[in-house]
């Protein structure tokens, strides 16, 4: 983590060891958190660097938290009953990719949003989070695919803004190249207007560069399972994954046509071309990144381009991918029946909009 205060901007701080000091607040931003006990490790030491400096407050920034918000608020009652009031008064948690965020226990003021704003920018700086241009199209289409499958209401070009990560100039060149696909309002908002076999083609064609998929094989000789991978994986808890594939496709779909589990599908939440993946050697150090097609591989992470990730909570830990992302893992599967299947529930569940 790196601090950012009127002296040092830009170093560690070894006196908070949160990521940024800016006046009387303390924020700390954790991304793609998808366990509670990240949230709990995270307040503690919130805590213990707002108890160090009087007069200060400490805020908690998720940009993109897989954990509802009553969860959260739940957490927070607990963390309530063990910490100090004179402790838990200095603390908030704050959630949102952009401004305006929204508060725990109550929302950030005016000036706090700016700061966060900044503070928020500034970190996706630090970590490399930018962008490229040549995921906007699939990005951009893959949102408006998933909100119009799953909401249906039309959006603001400030919501694909927000969501998506990219600038208005881009969006809007995105949205250009749709032209007849995207119905415009008469108030600005818009939403697709159908999606058809063709268009689900195009996005699949855009995905494979995007998505930048991992494959890994098991080289130890012992055979070991994905569900063995998966419940290693939900003892490690990884920040930014979430469960896709035929796993995802079941809990969105549980009569799924398919028995067994011929792989892991996971989605990492990456915004940067270059995925973080040291989490694959604390999870088996005999699995092996193989470039073969042909080569079966027991786990497969795909990249999660957008800055919100869609993730949904999972009562085992970690988080669910969102239904599009579970969509696209089984025809990279070449699993054709069960993203048809996969496809025409999801179609049917959509609700119905004027």
């Amino acid at each position: 983590m790196i601090a950012m205060n009127p002296k040092r901007s830009g170093a560690r701080s070894a006196d908070t060891g949160v990521y940024a000091e800016i006046g009387h607040r303390l924020i700390e931003v954790k991304t793609g958190l998808a366990a509670l006990r990240n949230l709990r490790a995270s307040l503690v030491q919130l805590a213990y660097a707002t108890e160090a400096r009087p007069g200060s407050q400490g805020i908690l920034l998720l940009p993109d938290v897989a954990v509802t918000r009553e969860r959260l608020e739940r957490e927070w009652q607990l963390a309530a009953s063990v910490f100090r009031p004179a402790v838990m008064e200095r603390l908030s948690l704050c959630l949102g990719a952009a401004a305006p965020f929204e508060g725990i226990p109550h929302d950030p003021d005016p000036e706090t949003q700016r700061v966060l704003t900044e503070v928020l920018a500034r970190e996706r700086t630090a970590r490399g989070v930018s962008r490229t241009r040549g995921d906007a199209q699939f990005v951009v289409l893959k949102v408006l695919l998933h909100h119009w499958l799953t909401n249906g209401e039309a959006v603001t070009t400030d919501w694909l803004m927000r969501v998506s990560g990219y600038s208005y100039p881009t969006i809007a060149g995105v949205l250009e190249k749709l032209g007849s696909l995207i119905e415009r309002r008469s108030d600005r908002r818009l939403r697709l207007r159908w999606f058809s076999r063709e268009e689900f083609a195009r996005l699949l064609s855009l995905s494979d560069d995007a998505r930048a998929t991992a494959r890994f094989a098991d080289r130890s000789g012992q055979d070991r399972s994905p569900e063995m991978h998966l419940r290693r994986l939900e003892k490690l808890a990884p920040e930014g994954i979430g469960i896709g594939g035929v796993l995802g496709a079941r809990h969105y779909l549980p009569e799924l046509d398919l028995v067994g589990l011929p792989r892991l599908d996971l989605s990492l939440h990456c915004s940067t071309r270059q995925m973080d993946l040291g989490f694959i050697q604390e999870l088996d150090p005999a699995l092996a990144r193989t470039s073969d097609p042909l080569e079966p591989a027991t786990v497969v992470v795909h990249a999660v381009r957008h800055a919100d990730p869609f993730f949904r909570e999972r009562s085992g830990g970690l988080a669910w991918a969102d239904p599009v992302e579970c969509l696209l893992d089984l025809h990279e599967a070449r699993l054709d029946l069960q993203a048809s299947q996969l496809l025409d529930a999801i179609q049917r569940q959509r609700p119905s909009t004027p």
